[in-house]
């Protein structure tokens, strides 16, 4: 079960470090820029921990998957990015690939 509390860890280090990227202004921002290498560093610290775990392409289209979805859903309400059908469509393409991953799969751990 750790092995899905350092992937969420991940996710959410991963997610932060993406969003403060937006916040940094190409890196011409010095706290949004400091918190991108933090978020980062964090992110794959917990990663590495979940390759203990789980086989790296499972959790690689997990973490990423995740972290699409998450970061699209803070760009439309945070920085007011939109989003068109299609974006969204693939978007849940994305989320039900991962449910087919854990459902479905003996590679994935449970």
């Amino acid at each position: 079960m750790m092995h899905y509390i350092y992937l969420f860890l991940a996710v959410i280090f991963e997610t932060i470090g993406t969003s403060a990227i937006q916040s940094s202004q190409q890196f011409t921002k010095i706290g949004p820029s400091v918190l991108v290498a933090v978020c980062f560093a964090a992110a794959f610290f917990f990663l590495s921990l979940t390759l203990k775990f789980m086989p790296v392409g499972i959790m690689y289209a997990i973490w990423s998957g995740t972290g699409i979805v998450l970061i699209s859903i803070i760009g439309y309400f945070y920085f007011k990015q939109s989003l068109d059908f299609p974006a969204i469509l693939g978007m849940g393409l994305i989320l039900i690939g991962i449910l087919i991953i854990h459902l479905f799969s003996n590679t994935a751990t449970h």
